[in-house]
């Protein structure tokens, strides 16, 4: 049985919209990918709102442009990590030290570390084996309240109990991306440091550029502090 004419005139303006709507999904991956491509390779980031806000939008497909063009997962997870923390650089500069938080993953510990799991994490010893302890220090002479997390339920915990205003999360591409995610959510200024070696042992990580992360916003007041 044939369509009303005002059925068929409706089918016809919903097919056209769905129509719209997926070339229009198609471009703006297309612009994102181009703009991610490009950023990646110049070390600046073009319209970086759109392009977060793109790449959420459209990531699997996004993704497979990413690999027609030689571009991996991990390029593009470690862009959209760099993306972020540009992003989220000046709100967390003006937060003072004692409302920021790190979270720094117990992986980082040596094999033979004799520290114990408490109910906030693992407490480092010092007892040298690794580069935890010293590090911690210098973080806390800082202000910063810093944990050493054995896994996400123990940040999700701290952040509800001590609502830090903004949050350094170190970890593997993944873990970082996945946190910083859940932190947008949470309404938390969120900043990622990768690790260089991924594992669940004796991983690696550059402590300089957790440092220099650390540090940002605070370096004027520290040398006021110090003339």
């Amino acid at each position: 049985m044939a369509g009303t004419p005002i059925f068929d005139q409706l089918v016809y303006i919903v097919g056209e919209i769905t129509l719209i709507l997926i070339i229009g999904f198609i471009l703006l991956s297309i612009v994102v990918v181009a703009l991610s491509f490009y950023s990646i390779r110049r070390g600046y980031f073009y319209l970086p709102r759109l392009v977060k806000s793109g790449i959420v939008a459209t990531e699997g497909m996004a993704k497979g442009i990413c690999k027609l063009l030689g571009l991996d997962d991990k390029e593009m997870t470690a862009f959209a990590i760099r993306l972020h923390n540009a992003m989220n650089q000046s709100d967390f500069e003006k937060v003072p030290a004692d409302k920021r938080a790190i979270f720094i993953p117990q992986c980082l510990r040596n094999a033979d570390c004799p520290a114990h799991l408490t109910p906030e994490g693992i407490i480092c010893r010092r007892c040298g084996r690794c580069e935890i302890g010293s590090h911690v220090d210098s973080l806390e002479a800082l202000g910063y309240h810093v944990w050493i997390a054995p896994g996400s339920t123990l940040i999700k915990r701290m952040v509800k109990q001590y609502r830090p205003q903004a949050v350094i999360g170190v970890g593997c591409m993944i873990e970082v991306r996945e946190g910083l995610e859940l932190l947008d959510k949470a309404n938390i200024i969120g900043m990622g440091v990768v690790t260089l070696k991924d594992g669940c042992v004796e991983t690696m990580m550059n402590w300089q550029d957790l440092m220099d992360t650390a540090l940002l916003g605070l370096e004027p007041a520290l040398n006021a502090e110090n003339s």
